[in-house]
This record gives C-alpha cells, structure tokens and sequence, in this order.
C-alpha cells in the first residue's frame, strides 16, 4: 500500500486529493494546526466525513523541526506539498507570513524529503500568479515568468526551489501550474465562493445585494477535482517534469455572475453594487493557460464544464444555508 502524505489536506484541494487517494487504496496522512483539531468543526470540515479514514498530524509547515518529525514518522512514498497563503493579495501588509508559509515551508518539505525519505516522489503546487503580468496569452510551461504579487514571489521562488532539489539532488519532484480551480470547497474570501454563497442566501431571502470590485475581470476557472487527478498523474510518470494545468478557456466575472443567478432564475444586474475598493491592478495580457502538455502526456482533461461548476457551486451552497438554518 502506498502511503502519502499531504501539507492542507484540510483546503479545498487536499480534501478533494485524500479522496482520491483513498479511493485508489493510499494509505493517507495529512498535516494540520493545533487549532484545526481543537475546532475541527469549522476548520477541518472539508475532511470531516474522512476524518476516520486519515491519519492527520498536528505541525507546522514552515516549522523545520515540526515537519521533519512528520516526514520522519511517515515515510510517505509520495507527498502532495499544497499548504500556502492561496489568497492573492497586492499590498505588501502581510509579505513575511506569505513569504514564510509558501518558500519556507516548500525548503523544509523538500529538505526533510531528501533526508528522511528521499525515494519519495513529490508534487509542488505552484500557481498561475507566477506568470503575473504575462507577456502573451495563453501561457504554457515555456512562457517567462512575471509575478506582480507577494504571493506570485512567494511561489516562484518555491518553484526553483523545487527545481534546484529535482536536478541537483536528484529528488522526483513535479510541479503543477495551476489556474483558478473552483469548487463548493472554495474559501470564501475567493470572488467565485463570494458569489454562490450570496445567490444562495438572496434566492433564500437572507441578503438583498451583492458587492464586487470589477466584473469585467477574466480568468480561466476549473473544477478543482478535475485539477488533484493532474496532480496525482505527475507523480505517476517516468520522470518530474512541471506542466500547466488549466482549462485553456476564460470566463469574466460578469459571466459567473450570470451562470449563478440563472440558478435561481434571477438578472445579477439587480442585485450587484460596484465597490471601487474590490478592483484589482488592471492586467494587459490575461492569464489563461495552454496544458496541451498535460493533456498529451498525462492524458488529461477537464470533466466538468464552466456552467455545471458554477451550478452545483450555487446549489450547494443553498443546501448549506437551509440544512443550517
């Protein structure tokens, strides 16, 4: 039985990778906060109805000691390194905690890895935001990298990392680079979770408007469980290589919008109020991604369409709000 182990098996992409690998017969360990045990409740609930079937381990991921003890313990055969700051932010208030949870936390992985375990085969989860203020559309695997944010910085700099430990200690390390992934395990902080929660509680009668900064904004956005089986096939292969993956197709935040509201047969246009604050820096070029890549050599593909994600994100969502109220 393989044993694997995942850094934010509580996010929305490692509970969605820890029932895959159940599903294929791994056995899977994942890592979490103090805190997410003591209120697992709230914190844990993406993995509460596996909880029984994990083997969770309290640390710190960008706590050296913590996480050698774990990888020590564990001898996985494959770790999934997806713990980070995901929220893309473009101030600089809070670059110290971004820069430590997302490179610090990649040097003690890999490092404890390559001591502990080192014919474990590991996946590194980098971002879209590292290509930035790209120089053309769409972006593949060859495509320079632009970041513009802390996050963007953060993540690149943990992708050569990972790079550095795939070609001069020779570790299997595979890095994704993925794009907007969605799902009804979203994080609401994120703009598409924003949106379905608040349909669901106007069509419920709970809220009355809905406030967003530019709706003209485009991004390619994918069905996260689409996103965790890419993940898995890079560590199946012959050798590391890092691909992009993405749906290749992009989608305003106007157009979600008018998926979500159609749900509940209701025009957005009632319901939305503009807040200048929510506006991002404007982008030239567009991020949208090229995984011609991944779709030869890992054979992969996106299962789910733009409009039954954004359906099943809103009923979801209502059927949170009415079993909870």
């Amino acid at each position: 039985m393989k044993r694997a182990l995942i850094t934010g098996i509580n996010g929305q992409d490692g509970s969605y990778l820890a029932e895959l690998l159940l599903t294929l017969g791994y056995e899977v360990h994942g890592i979490v906060r103090r805190e997410a045990i003591e209120d697992a409740s709230h914190r844990l609930v993406n993995i509460l109805h596996l909880i029984d079937k994990l083997k969770l381990h309290v640390g710190a991921v960008d706590n050296h000691l913590s996480i050698y003890k774990i990888v020590a313990n564990v001898r996985p055969d494959e770790c999934y390194h997806l713990a980070a700051s995901s929220f893309v932010s473009y101030t600089f208030d809070d670059e110290a905690s971004v820069l430590s949870n997302n490179f610090t936390a990649t040097h003690a992985l890999l490092a404890s890895v390559k001591e502990l375990s080192p014919h474990c085969r590991v996946y590194f989860a980098g971002s879209s935001e590292m290509f930035g203020n790209a120089r053309f559309s769409p972006q593949n695997e060859s495509t320079p990298f632009n970041p513009r944010s802390v996050y963007g910085i953060s993540k690149l700099a943990a992708f050569h990392l990972a790079r550095n430990y795939r070609e001069h200690h020779k570790l299997f390390v595979a890095a994704g680079i993925l794009y907007n992934h969605e799902s009804p395990r979203r994080g609401y902080q994120f703009v598409t979770r924003k949106i379905s929660t608040t349909v669901a509680k106007i069509h419920l009668g709970l809220a009355d408007r809905l406030e967003l900064g530019n709706i003209d904004a485009l991004r390619d956005w994918g069905y996260a469980p689409d996103y965790v089986v890419a993940m898995h096939a890079m560590l199946q292969q012959e050798k590391p290589e890092d691909y992009v993956i993405a749906t290749g197709v992009l989608h305003s935040v106007r157009d979600f919008l008018s998926e979500a509201f159609s749900v509940v047969g209701l025009d957005y246009e009632a319901y939305i109020h503009t807040n200048l604050d929510h506006f991002r820096p404007g982008e030239v070029v567009s991020l949208c991604g090229d995984s011609s890549k991944a779709r030869h050599t890992l054979g992969w593909q996106p299962t789910k369409s733009f409009k039954q994600m954004v359906k099943e994100m809103v009923l979801t969502d209502i059927e949170h709000l009415e079993r909870n109220q």
